[in-house]
């Protein structure tokens, strides 16, 4: 009897990654079929047991134009759809997926996340048409007395240049006291 091996599967528009796990495999025979059928054969181990995959896929499939790779440790196979468009699922039927097929989520990218990547990926977002007083951000509105103190530690570091004295950052702190030590009395300890 024939075992499943792990199998990791990602989708773009146009193609599916298909990471079949199976270190050391042996006699691999992969079949790829224009309306989706796809078949996996190997052996593996010691005892050269035999794997096998068959499943039919969501959609139809370019056969010329994908790829497959067989390493030491997995086989990937890059299957081109026929049509640019995303599948709702890998497998024809529904429900749920065999527990050997998973989704691979370090190559996983979502359809309107593939759209954004696709316009490039050094895209700089443009902030010139934004008012940032609208959002509260200008002119030290709603940061209170955070922004007065600005002022302050400037002139103050401007000071410290002009001495030589190093500023530790924390000069607007000037009298603040921690702990219990508010009144001058002792923190009392339960």
């Amino acid at each position: 009897m024939s075992r499943h091996p792990n199998v990791k599967w990602a989708q773009r528009s146009d193609k599916v990654y298909m990471t079949i796990e199976l270190p050391d495999a042996q006699d691999v025979k992969l079949k790829l079929e224009p309306e989706g059928k796809f078949y996996f054969s190997a052996t593996a181990g010691a005892a050269k047991a035999p794997y096998e995959i068959d499943l039919d896929l969501y959609g139809n499939v370019n056969v010329e134009e994908s790829k497959a790779s067989v390493g030491s440790r997995n086989i990937c196979y890059l299957i081109k759809k026929a049509e640019d468009k995303w599948w709702d699922r890998l497998l024809k039927q529904g429900g749920k997926p065999p527990v050997f097929l998973k989704v691979d989520w370090d190559k996983w990218v979502d359809e309107d996340e593939e759209q954004d990547t696709s316009l490039g990926a050094d895209n700089n977002m443009d902030f010139s048409g934004l008012d940032f007083s609208k959002m509260g951000m200008g002119g030290g509105e709603g940061l209170g007395d955070f922004a007065a103190g600005d002022d302050e530690d400037e002139e103050s570091d401007a000071e410290d240049d002009a001495t030589g004295k190093e500023s530790s950052g924390n000069e607007h702190l000037k009298g603040a006291t921690t702990g219990g030590e508010q009144s001058g009395e002792p923190e009392a300890k339960a």
